[in-house]
């Protein structure tokens, strides 16, 4: 488990004030369930309740992963001029709450941007490092995209994160950002390797409308799958979901901006190697009719559906609410933000899976969804990785 992050003051103070409408730990809306904390009665086997554990951890990870995507699509994170398509006055590579932003990247490669996002105000601690390198044909753009991931204390990346990216029907900006305000299509497919080892598949695409007064909606889809599975279980998992129509994306008051959807899909588990990720047209329009991406293999583990706000604040994910999200087999999900943490503390996001009132894990995660999933009556532990679980 990860030690506490390093962040200070400044950075505590920013984000303590960035709920874009209230703390995750005080919405107004009482869980359905109490859920009893000894993961007992529930008629799961220690397996079971781990399997369930994963797929509901799976499952959120999925929308949270096509949500930050899309959101950092259109963000540079040094500056706030440069987060709405203008060009930013602030020098290249300059430290600000924890966040560096280059153009070009520190590579000098022709048509780049690099950001890193730190441990720590003062831009010592490296936590992730994104180089994008863009190519602009008239309102279409590809981009090469790689995010390397460090544990606190390392300079040697513990997993990397390569996506190709497409982006349709948008208007950029000089850095290659597309413009918010007239909307867009983006779909993008990748891996993450840990120790050189393709883990996790997966795909998202996101429509984007036009807006105005700082909301626009969007729809969506995704997919993905762990590759290597999870050799403790002895299996793989899978999941698919979409938002076909009503999500938000609304930019508050304080410059933060918050994206509101329900996000339905399915949970899949097969024999390690069984499953693939299937690919179909690209979406331009709401609402989506067939999803882009899908699973191809398995076995279908269930349904669920999962209600998600998730605040951002200079790229990071600074509050994230989930109430009373269902899942199959009888589970539910909960997820709050610790708001007195530092959002890199691994306390910061706590998500409780319950089956039928009674608690069977919990995850805990730093803003970068990295912690680690415990099965609550056998103490067995996973780690979790940009939002999934890797091992």
């Amino acid at each position: 488990m990860r030690t506490p992050a390093l962040l200070g003051l400044a950075l505590t103070l920013v984000f303590a004030g960035c709920g874009g409408g209230g703390s995750a730990t005080s919405t107004g809306v009482t869980p359905t369930t109490n859920p009893t904390p000894n993961g007992g009665n529930t008629g799961l086997s220690p397996q079971a309740a781990s399997e369930h554990a994963v797929n509901a951890t799976n499952a959120l990870g999925d929308p949270i992963n096509t949500i930050t995507d899309f959101n950092n699509s259109i963000t540079a994170p040094a500056s706030s001029s440069i987060r709405r398509g203008a060009l930013s006055t602030t020098p290249s590579g300059t430290c600000s709450n924890g966040v560096e932003f280059f153009v070009p990247d520190t590579n000098n490669d022709p048509n780049s941007t690099e950001s890193k996002a730190f441990y720590d105000t003062a831009c010592t601690q490296l936590a992730r490092d994104v180089v994008r390198i863009f190519t602009v044909n008239g309102s279409n753009e590809s981009v090469n995209r790689t995010e390397k991931i460090f544990a606190i204390n390392n300079t040697t990346p513990s997993s990397v994160r390569t996506d190709t990216v497409t982006i349709l029907n948008a208007t950029f900006d000089a850095k290659g950002f597309p413009l918010v305000a007239n909307g867009f299509a983006r779909t993008s497919t990748g891996e993450l390797d840990l120790a050189g080892s393709k883990t996790i598949d997966s795909g998202n695409e996101m429509v984007l409308l036009a807006g105005s007064n700082g909301t626009n909606s969007f729809c969506s889809d995704s997919a993905g799958f762990n590759a290597t599975g999870i050799q403790s279980l002895g299996e793989t998992f899978g999941w698919q979901g979409a938002v076909l129509t009503g999500g938000t994306r609304t930019v508050n008051a304080d410059g933060s901006v918050t994206w509101t959807a329900t996000h339905t899909g399915s949970t899949f588990k097969g024999a390690i190697g069984a499953l693939s990720l299937a690919t179909a047209a690209p979406n331009t329009a709401c609402p989506i009719t067939t999803p882009q991406f899908s699973i191809g293999g398995g076995t279908q583990g269930g349904q669920f559906s999962i209600p998600v706000a998730a605040t951002y604040t200079h790229s990071l994910l600074t509050n994230l609410t989930v109430t009373n999200a269902t899942l199959a087999n009888g589970d539910t999900l909960n997820v709050t933000t610790n708001t007195s943490a530092s959002p890199t503390s691994n306390t910061f996001i706590t998500g409780i899976i319950s089956n039928n009132a009674t608690q069977i894990a919990t995850f805990n995660v730093d803003t970068f969804g990295d912690g680690t999933l415990t099965n609550t009556a056998s103490g067995a532990q996973f780690v979790v990785t940009n939002w999934h679980v890797v091992k």
